[in-house]
């Protein structure tokens, strides 16, 4: 069930029934109690860079030096729509942030207004293709 909704999240109960052996309203038991678990957290729709013309992706390292500039990056990053994810790390870096936007003048412009606001280190990786991504937690065997 889970392979499933990770690769189709709008599958009707019934085909996911039909897949599983189980009748719909088993089948809806099964999603409803999984969702209620904390299994299942949530549904979302992939949207197309390319309509929204956001077809660049980087990642960000970046390094503060201070508690205060910290919780600076920190409000920073959670209000910089460009920035889609970002990890706390370990290493040299204190945060790597994943960027999409849509060209090298926008990635230009966040790094730099990124560095006059917080006063931090960053290095950048743009990803020049993607052999796959955001690969299912469960996904069905080969």
């Amino acid at each position: 069930m889970l392979a499933l909704l990770s690769r189709d999240g709008r599958m009707s109960l019934t085909d996911i029934g039909r897949h599983c052996g189980l009748s719909t309203s088993a089948a809806q038991q099964r999603v409803r109690r999984m969702e209620r678990l904390g299994i299942i957290t949530g549904y979302t729709a992939q949207v197309d860079p390319v309509a929204l013309q956001r077809t660049l992706i980087a990642f960000i390292s970046i390094r503060v030096s201070s508690l205060e500039q910290d919780e600076t990056t920190l409000n920073f990053m959670r209000n910089a729509p460009e920035i889609i994810s970002c990890w706390s790390i370990a290493g040299d870096a204190s945060y790597l942030a994943k960027v999409q936007v849509g060209n090298t003048a926008d990635l230009e412009s966040l790094i730099s207004r990124l560095r006059s606001a917080t006063n931090v280190l960053t290095v950048t990786t743009v990803v020049l293709s993607t052999i796959f991504a955001e690969r299912p937690l469960v996904n069905f065997p080969d």
